[in-house]
């Protein structure tokens, strides 16, 4: 007996495999800092935790939730896209889920056929193409390079459309990068996406992480409300990661797939989550300006430890809280037998000589660069730069 071949030939996600490989080195004593996961150091915030412990003791949220998620947090995610984001939702058009990448899942099956092409905007998030071929699409790459800021523009989405074209997807603030588009970047895009009639699928889950002066969502410009699935979620503005609550506010006829296909799979999101959820929503929003503005902080500190390594080259990231330097000056350096050959290979490298994990960029679409978190405590940060630049000193 065998496995499926979709489960064979798809690849694991490079971000758990290397979380993975850097817990089984501390199992072993070793002292790793974990730089691959996209996870805030922070705790939830305690008013979130008590609205969950509230939740518990009312004795009221034991049965299964409603397969979309409960109709008080829907109309509350409604809201804020109203009132933060200009689009104009109503509860119908939200789709609670087991994290956004269960968000994402559900809309690609209820729209991607075999065959179907879908554009992604490159450097991506791991799984992107990894859902794509699961639901037996197409993945077409577009890519930004540093030079760039890793965007990729509207004129190469245009060159990319072909009859088979059905959905793009990115994000903004966008992981890897940090790279946020900018209003007029978004508004050239959407009159691509609109001239040729195909859905768009922005990310936005790194919402509240943005350095810039506005954070602009694809589904508010002209003609792109029934154009646009809206992803977003709890993780990460909210320090939410395990509380697995993500959502999609998207035409109706799109959420009603979608609640289809999770009633399939998993059905509701976890009815005590859904409970911190709305009081995240409806609390007070000052722990997540304060992360926001800590994260910022550790950017500037970074961005200053990555400047002093030799042969690193940078971009400024406007959000989220990852840097993608090229690091590619060290292909063909050694030390002793060792050789580097790629980015995976120096991801190796520097995880068992200086006791530091980090993400290849191949995984990510770009094979000259690593992604490097700095959700991680100033220390570990300060400490993790020192421990790569000696381990890098060593190759030649």
């Amino acid at each position: 007996m065998n496995l499926s071949n979709r489960i064979s030939n798809l690849e694991e996600s490079a971000t758990l495999a290397m979380a993975a490989k850097a817990r089984e080195l501390k199992s072993q004593g070793v002292d790793v800092i974990s730089l691959s996961l996209g996870e805030p150091d922070f705790k939830t915030p305690q008013y979130i935790q008590d609205g969950a412990k509230e939740a518990i003791d009312s004795g009221k949220y034991f049965a299964y939730p409603p397969v979309a998620g409960y109709q008080d947090l829907r109309v509350a995610i409604a809201d804020k896209l109203n009132k933060e984001n200009n689009i104009p939702y109503k509860a119908e058009n939200i789709v609670v889920s087991n994290g956004a990448k269960q968000s994402i899942a559900n809309v690609m099956y209820s729209l991607i056929n075999p065959g179907d092409e879908v554009i992604i905007f490159s450097p991506y998030w791991v799984s992107y193409s990894a859902i794509v071929e699961l639901t037996e699409g197409t993945s077409v790459f577009i890519s930004g390079d540093i030079s760039t800021d890793f965007k990729a523009t509207a004129k190469q989405l245009e060159e990319a459309i072909t009859p088979k074209t059905k959905a793009l997807i990115f994000s903004s603030p966008c992981n890897p990068t940090g790279s946020v588009f900018t209003k007029a970047e978004l508004e050239a895009i959407a009159e691509v996406v609109k001239k040729h009639d195909i859905i768009a699928i922005a990310d936005e889950i790194y919402e509240h992480i943005n350095y810039t002066d506005e954070h602009v969502s694809l589904a508010s410009l002209p003609g792109m409300f029934e154009r646009t699935v809206t992803v977003n979620g709890f993780a990460k503005g909210f320090a939410m990661t395990g509380w697995r609550v993500g959502y999609i506010g998207a035409p109706e006829w799109i959420a009603k797939g979608c609640t289809k296909m999770q009633g399939q799979i998993t059905s509701a999101n976890c009815s005590i989550a859904q409970r911190a959820a709305l009081t995240a929503l409806t609390g007070d929003a000052t722990p997540t300006k304060e992360m926001a503005k800590e994260y910022l902080e550790r950017r500037e500190l970074v961005k200053g430890l990555l400047d002093e390594i030799p042969g690193v080259k940078t971009n400024v990231p406007q959000g989220a809280f990852y840097f993608f330097p090229d690091m590619s000056s060290y292909f063909g350096k050694s030390s002793g037998n060792r050789k580097i050959e790629n980015a995976s290979d120096l991801c190796i490298y520097i995880l068992e000589e200086a006791h530091v994990s980090l993400v290849t960029g191949e995984a990510f679409g770009d094979a000259n660069c690593v992604r490097l978190s700095y959700a991680a405590s100033r220390e570990d940060l300060v400490e993790a730069l020192k421990r790569i630049k000696t381990a890098l000193s060593k190759l030649s």
